[in-house]
């Protein structure tokens, strides 16, 4: 079994409410781990992360302890870093084992061909101001002055800051519209290399879409989790994930 899921944000909220947000996830990854050959995290992993050549953020020693039991066992575990991760270095990889992403795959799994991401800075032409941020982030010069010239204290309080903005620019719709934009390139690019289904998160909607040929799962946010699964015979669910003795239940699909 293949696991897939995006947009745990840990870190964010009071203490405690980090602490149950990372409790829930500690849990999914144990019940994924009873049969899961790998597990992919298709970004924001992290409400913030920013990683200097000696520090990382502090925090977080559950999950990254956990991760790395997984792959000392033998589970592969990929991370495709989001818009509120993407600061990431090789420390996920030298400590836990992890295999990281820092734009779009295409991968055969299950004998399925898949094109993941996170899918913050697909078909932004339109936003002149998603492009430039999306530049300014994704330097590595700025990246590098940053790290020179900003203490990880500040660092990390900055990136507090903007990961709240974030949100709240983001809102928490509930509406479909907000997934359009990722249809609409999925859309496009099946015209140009197609594969057996796309996977996204980042827009905090969990919708499994398939019209004419085309298969775009949406994963959703941990605020409400949801997370997909796919068989060995290349079958794709998207599912909401429960508290241990409650199960899950298959997410509507369209």
């Amino acid at each position: 079994m293949i696991y897939f899921a995006s947009d745990i944000h840990l870190g964010t909220g009071s203490a405690e409410e980090a602490r149950i947000r990372e409790r829930r996830f500690l849990a999914w990854l144990d019940r994924a781990a009873e049969d899961a050959g790998a597990i992919f995290l298709l970004g924001d992993l992290f409400d913030f992360w920013f990683e200097y050549r000696r520090v990382v953020p502090q925090g977080f020693v559950r999950t990254l302890g956990k991760l790395a039991e997984l792959t000392d066992r033998g589970i592969r575990v990929v991370f495709f870093t989001g818009n509120h991760d993407m600061w990431v270095g090789d420390y996920l990889y030298r400590e836990c084992g992890i295999e990281i992403h820092t734009s779009p795959c295409v991968m055969t799994l299950a004998g399925r061909r898949l094109f993941l991401a996170h899918g913050d800075n697909l078909n932004i032409g339109h936003s002149y101001s998603l492009r430039l941020m999306n530049a300014v982030f994704r330097s590595r010069v700025l990246r590098w002055l940053f790290s020179w010239l900003v203490h990880p204290d500040w660092a990390v309080r900055f990136g507090r800051w903007w990961s709240g903005c974030s949100r709240k620019s983001h809102g928490a719709s509930t509406e479909e519209r907000v997934t359009e934009s990722l249809i609409d390139f999925a859309r496009e690019e099946q015209k140009r290399n197609p594969v057996d289904c796309y996977v996204f998160g980042h827009m905090h909607y969990a919708r499994d879409y398939a019209k004419g040929g085309l298969r775009v799962v949406m994963l959703g946010a941990w605020d409400d989790p949801t997370y997909a699964v796919m068989d060995d015979a290349g079958r794709m669910e998207l599912k909401r994930w429960q508290e241990p003795g409650v199960g899950c239940r298959a997410s509507a699909g369209e």
